[in-house]
């Protein structure tokens, strides 16, 4: 049987809300005197986040929330905000009981935009409603509609990824120099995951091969040490002829390279 919140006078309820950040990261906060371990995740007394009022609604439209928080080293730095570890974050936030630790989730979501301003920050939440307003229907293309290694593809990220070491840095090309088991060029298109120094975490696509080095769809201009460790996973640039030769995955190809385009429409005919 559910419990039924505030439904007495005097309530052991606390607000609580989680971060789950793409590079593995999870944080927990809580409107508490003390600190709270449940769900195998210590929620911090000292919040670094604070929820505003949550809207929800039975209709389409995508509810509305928004958290604001104080930056700090011990829970929200701004290094972080400013290298995109919040981007996409998932946000739960829920009530809990302090005594018996039972709780429940009342709102999840992504982090949309995120501001700055001083020593705060104030992030939109978007929830899952947003993905009612992505049409469902695909577009044809003359290239592979489907992310390489994703949903539609087949493929196996972990047989097209390498490990591999950092030998050098250009900070002006934004680029950096590896070495590792697979061809540089292979990796145009594909990604580059940091498992050290400061971008540890992260991962950053890689979006041409210069000077022998990879340049990376971020910046990068703080120092990664030679000898800093990453994995990088090969690219595809989404034709036929590469999806056949290089990967053998034509069955999975999603698009129509021989499906004539807006210019056949409007080319004048030919004389015999």
């Amino acid at each position: 049987m559910s419990r039924v919140w505030f439904s007495g006078a005097l309530e052991t309820v606390a607000t609580y809300w989680r971060l789950l950040r793409t590079d593995g990261v999870t944080l927990g906060f809580i409107t508490h005197d003390a600190d709270l371990w449940f769900d195998g995740i210590l929620h911090s007394a000292s919040p670094g986040m604070v929820p505003s009022a949550i809207r929800r609604s039975a209709g389409f439209e995508a509810d509305s929330a928004e958290v604001q928080g104080a930056i700090s080293s011990s829970a929200i730095a701004s290094d972080d905000l400013i290298a995109g570890r919040y981007d996409g974050a998932v946000v739960v936030v829920g009530l809990v009981d302090w005594q018996t630790l039972e709780h429940c989730a009342v709102y999840s979501g992504t982090i949309g935009a995120v501001s700055e301003d001083g020593a705060s920050f104030s992030a939109e939440l978007q929830s899952r409603k947003a993905e009612l307003t992505v049409d469902p229907v695909p577009r044809t293309s003359p290239s592979c509609r489907a992310d390489f290694c994703g949903i539609g593809c087949g493929l196996s990220a972990a047989r097209f990824s390498h490990d591999a070491v950092v030998t050098g840095q250009d900070i002006a090309g934004n680029s950096v120099t590896i070495t590792s088991d697979e061809p540089v060029g292979n990796l145009v298109g594909g990604q580059l995951r940091w498992l050290d120094g400061a971008y540890g975490g992260l991962a950053m696509g890689v979006m041409a091969v210069q000077s022998g080095g990879l340049v990376l769809d971020m910046p990068i201009d703080q120092v990664v040490p030679v000898g800093a460790r990453a994995i990088v996973r090969e690219g595809c640039d989404h034709t036929l002829e590469t999806c056949a030769n290089r990967f053998g995955n034509v069955v999975n190809f999603r698009g129509e390279p021989f499906l004539p385009g807006n210019d056949f429409i409007v080319r004048y005919g030919l004389g015999q």
